[in-house]
């Protein structure tokens, strides 16, 4: 598998400190009047990426909210399927998910093998990511079409073996998901075991509905915070978020000035390429 420079971006951001801010748009949720609202927001606070996708896409809106995205937005956008036939070329990368928390072996790698020729064939960028569903208090939609068990909320040290046989397969990201209408988000403890347990950067999602929780996540060892749900209900959520990224990735000593220089030194070197 090619690397991409939407990964090294990512890594360098990790090694570096730098906290990211992702938000998960889902077609079947988000209407044009509504991502139009979002990508508003994101013009005057910072949002590092878009995941487009979801658990169960019913709708034949991605395509076009995926182009909509691209005509008015520079910020990258990334595919989080849940079938292979979510994949769109119009996209700058995917995150080529497999279901590590789980025993479903369509979502461990049978979607996969029918998705494999089409990304060969496509200029999408590829992030293998070892997703981890985790239980957050009720079943959730992506439980519930993948079959599968999430991992116990109250069992840190399951978490990071899982993680850690992921990073073992090779997978370049890991990705801790309360799911859609989590109850309460992964908790520290969960995030901390997975963080020391592995060096790729980690994502977390579901259930960060607060400021504090946010911060809590980040605090953690999180080095993408993902939020969705609760952003279709309050678009003015995604400036909190923002800020709460960018005040602590100040407070830890990684300012925008530093930001920008890392950019120039990237560009110094002929990436072109939109950066996560």
């Amino acid at each position: 598998m090619r690397l991409t420079s939407l990964y090294d971006a990512l890594t360098n951001r990790r090694m570096r400190g730098q906290k990211s801010l992702a938000v998960l748009l889902d077609p079947d949720n988000l209407d044009e009047a509504g991502c139009q609202r979002i990508l508003e927001l994101s013009e005057q606070h910072a949002v590092e990426y878009f995941f487009v996708g979801g658990s169960l896409v019913t709708s034949a809106h991605q395509a076009a909210l995926i182009r909509f995205i691209k005509s008015r937005s520079a910020v990258p956008v990334l595919l989080f399927p849940s079938h292979s036939l979510h994949l769109d070329a119009q996209a700058d990368g995917i995150l080529l998910l497999s279901l590590i928390s789980g025993r479903n072996p369509d979502f461990l790698i049978g979607q996969h093998v029918l998705a494999a020729p089409l990304l060969r064939a496509s200029s999408l960028q590829i992030l293998s990511t070892g997703y981890m569903l985790v239980d957050t208090g009720r079943q959730t939609t992506a439980s519930y079409i993948s079959g599968t068990t999430p991992l116990p909320y109250d069992k840190p040290s399951i978490a990071a073996c899982t993680a850690m046989a992921g990073e073992q397969l090779g997978l370049r990201l890991m990705y801790l998901d309360g799911g859609s209408g989590a109850m309460y988000p992964v908790s520290p403890a969960m995030i901390q075991a997975v963080r020391q347990a592995v060096d790729v950067p980690l994502l977390v999602g579901g259930g960060i509905n607060t400021t504090e929780k946010a911060h809590a996540a980040l605090a953690a060892g999180a080095d993408v915070i993902v939020i969705g749900n609760h952003i279709e209900k309050d678009p003015g959520f995604l400036a909190d978020m923002s800020r709460t990224v960018h005040q602590f990735n100040q407070e830890h000593g990684f300012s925008r000035m530093e930001s920008d220089a890392v950019d120039c030194a990237d560009d110094s070197i002929g990436n072109t390429t939109p950066r996560l």
